[in-house]
């Protein structure tokens, strides 16, 4: 406790207020040296409740140290807190951050705490879910590249699996997450396109991207459709919640699961028999390429509009494979910003 003299009276409250301000700013991270900058480098992503984003956060940090690049992390609450992470967003556009990186919940929710940093001509790097091109068009943004997986290609490639698991055919039902989420919608439109025309979709619901709400959704599913052959799940998390309700109708091994994300509770699922597939992405690299796409444009240097991060099928054959290089992609990979920071 401060005693009562007029010097000491001032730090007391100095301390106090910097107390403050550093809990108004709760829940970011920095990397690298110096906080803030016109050559650092601000992040605002989904919500660290789903491990998917945590391997993003984690790559966009090691690279950051990597390359002598400060950034500053920060996170929605949850993945559905849309107005919380525009908030956190508009806070950091009001500071001296060179670039930006934005991973938003929807496709307009970061529009709006945008248009400041596209005013001040700051590099916008839009990573794995895409910015509307109508909404940004109509605000004035300028995205300087996206950088994020081609979720249509991803379904397709779980439909390829799908068939290669189901030679004769059957009945499968799909979850995706957030209704009308750009996403899952694309992943569901990938799949859908990409099945043969022995297997046959009976059903199509959304789980908003839980666990829980997957497994009572595949848990109806299963009670509708006894004969049903296989899920395809929109994200690993909801497809562990599918694997649970197999395992609760006694039908583990029975219905074929196959999803799309690659987190490593997922990874470990195939490796002990229950999730039979995952189209892997890797957040990791995603957030790194952010990062090296950030230092180049600070470097004035020109961007590819568009960068298609990797993602390989992950299978009992190849998992252990992707268990050891995680979380990091076990094959190579194209990244056109190394060769622009050469």
């Amino acid at each position: 406790m401060c005693k009562r003299s007029l010097v000491r009276d001032l730090s007391c409250v100095m301390l106090v207020v910097l107390g403050l301000v550093l809990a108004a700013c709760g829940g970011g991270t920095t990397a690298g040296s110096g906080a803030n900058g016109s050559q650092s480098v601000a992040a605002i992503i989904k919500g660290l409740d789903n491990p998917f984003f945590q391997a993003m956060q984690r790559g966009i940090q090691d690279e950051a140290r990597a390359d002598g690049v400060a950034v500053t992390v920060q996170a929605a609450t949850s993945i559905t807190d849309t107005t919380g992470q525009a908030d956190k967003l508009q806070a950091m556009a009001g500071q001296n951050y060179g670039c930006y990186i934005v991973n938003p919940i929807s496709g307009t929710n970061l529009v709006q705490p945008l248009v400041p940093v596209a005013q001040a001509g700051k590099p916008i790097i839009n990573i794995d879910n895409p910015i509307s091109a109508e909404a940004a068009q109509r605000a004035g943004l300028k995205i300087s590249t996206y950088i994020g997986t081609d979720n249509i290609s991803a379904g397709k490639l779980a439909a390829a699996e799908m068939a290669r698991l189901l030679p004769a055919g059957g009945k499968v039902a799909l979850i995706g997450g957030i209704a009308g989420d750009v996403t899952s919608q694309q992943r569901l439109q990938g799949f859908s396109q990409g099945l043969p025309a022995n297997i046959q979709i009976v059903q199509t619901v959304a789980a908003d991207w839980d666990r829980q709400k997957a497994l009572t959704a595949a848990g109806d599913i299963l009670r509708a459709h006894p004969d049903l052959k296989g899920f395809f799940v929109a994200n690993d998390d909801m497809g562990l919640g599918v694997v649970r309700a197999l395992a609760d109708a006694g039908k583990q091994g029975q219905v074929k699961v196959v999803s799309v994300d690659g987190i490593q509770d997922a990874l470990k699922s195939i490796q002990a028999g229950q999730l039979t597939a995952t189209v892997s992405q890797y957040p990791y690299t995603i957030g790194a390429m952010g990062v090296e796409a950030c230092k180049a444009a600070l470097a004035g240097k020109t961007l590819p509009t568009k960068v298609t991060a990797p993602v390989l099928v992950v299978t009992s054959d190849n998992v252990a494979q992707a268990l050891a290089s995680f979380p990091k992609p076990f094959s190579s990979y194209v990244d056109p910003f190394k060769s622009l920071l050469k």
